[in-house]
């Protein structure tokens, strides 16, 4: 075989979701798109908005020499300082731009975290159910998942936690608003887990909270996210514009490195350092300077807060049980049957299209994007009553 065999593992064992969302593109070229329900991928159909768009075109025709030029790896400095400000008013810590590196969405920050923290064999804990690519974000650079379960509900299991850490532990991804489930971390929950780590810095062992926050700003019924870095002081977040500004394909996020690290010079210098020789060398320019603008901007919530109400309802008038999301675009229904992907294929046959929680580490339940038109949703009505009376869960 021409391949690596690690690849070749990694590819048997990929994604679920992209897995559905290709086998959704086939049923679509049999029956036409437009009678596919899809609810597989998180790519959001919603368009940026308005005054986004109006400033990329400023930008792209203001004949400003150098815009597309290289620049320091970590990004431009007037970006990061903007960004470091919005950082700043949002938690009261004196964040500066030698605290941001911009990067390739938050998967390439993500990435870029773990380079420049992981020594092979270090293990890095993950909560289930979790974002599958974690797994060969973290093999990439030679450290080894940990999968600890989180409660009945989704949230944080701080006993087990605890229990998971060892000697070996070298950092903790969270992951709120979550998907696959769309549960938002309560700030005593984040306490708690921040009990655990003080704990073990006292015996001498450092462990850094990696906090994805792609989501960060889409949050519903008043909801808010609890500040992480005021909670811990080794955490570094990850985000992206992907989905708060509906920005997928222009892969642009950054990362944040809290203020009250110590010793942060090394680690900022390593991550910059990693972000040129993983191959990303900068953030892509044009988007640098176009999402500067818009930190305290998103699309509309309310709008994805309606679309979660009614899948949500329709969820439940067909007898399923469902934890209902705060956050993010994602739901996480349990399957009317213990076979999740023998499930998903019976939703199939009614064209519509899930992800099965398997492919997130819990089998059992199945995943439904919502980040998808109104109408679309509308429709699965029926065919969710149909399937909750035909499993007598109604």
């Amino acid at each position: 075989m021409g391949i690596s065999k690690a690849i070749s593992k990694s590819m048997r064992d990929s994604s679920w979701i992209r897995a559905m969302f290709e086998e959704g593109e086939k049923m679509k070229k049999i029956h036409g798109p437009e009678n596919i329900l899809d609810f597989t991928l998180g790519n959001p159909v919603m368009e940026p908005p308005a005054r986004l768009k109006e400033e990329l075109v400023r930008l792209v025709t203001s004949g400003d020499p150098g815009m597309h030029r290289y620049m320091t790896n970590s990004g431009y400095e007037d970006v990061r300082a903007e960004i470091a400000e919005f950082h700043s008013q949002r938690t009261g810590l004196p964040f500066t731009r030698d605290h941001i590196v911009m990067t390739v969405g938050s998967a390439g920050g993500m990435n870029v975290a773990l380079k420049s923290l992981l020594d092979p064999g270090n293990e890095v804990i993950v909560l289930t159910p979790f974002f599958v690519e974690f797994k060969f974000y973290i093999e990439n650079h030679g450290g080894v998942m940990k999968l600890v379960p989180t409660t009945e509900d989704f949230h944080l299991d701080v006993a087990k936690i605890d229990a998971a850490i060892t000697r070996k532990t070298k950092a903790i991804i969270i992951n709120s608003p979550n998907n696959p489930t769309g549960v938002v971390y309560s700030e005593k929950e984040l306490q708690d887990l921040a009990a655990v780590l003080h704990r073990r810095r006292e015996k001498g062992q450092r462990i850094f909270l990696l906090s994805d926050e792609a989501y960060r700003k889409i949050l519903y019924d008043g909801v808010v996210l609890p500040d992480v870095f005021n909670i811990y002081e080794d955490t570094i977040s990850v985000t992206s514009h992907s989905k708060d500004l509906a920005l997928p394909g222009e892969r642009i996020g950054y990362i944040t490195a809290s203020p009250r690290i110590t010793n942060l010079k090394p680690l900022m210098d390593a991550m910059i350092f990693s972000n040129r020789i993983l191959g990303f060398i900068n953030a892509p320019a044009l988007m640098q300077r176009l999402v500067s603008r818009f930190q305290k901007n998103s699309v509309d919530i309310l709008d994805y807060q309606k679309k979660r109400d009614a899948l949500y309802n329709i969820l439940v008038e067909a007898g399923l049980s469902v934890v209902k999301p705060m956050g993010a675009f994602y739901i996480f229904p349990r399957s009317p049957i213990p076979d999740d992907i023998a499930f998903v294929r019976e939703l199939q046959k009614h064209h519509i299209l899930a992800v099965p929680g398997v492919g997130f580490g819990t089998p059992g339940h199945f995943r439904l994007a919502y980040c998808i038109p109104m109408d679309v949703i509308e429709r699965s009505r029926k065919h969710f009553l149909e399937l909750g009376l035909r499993n007598g869960k109604k």
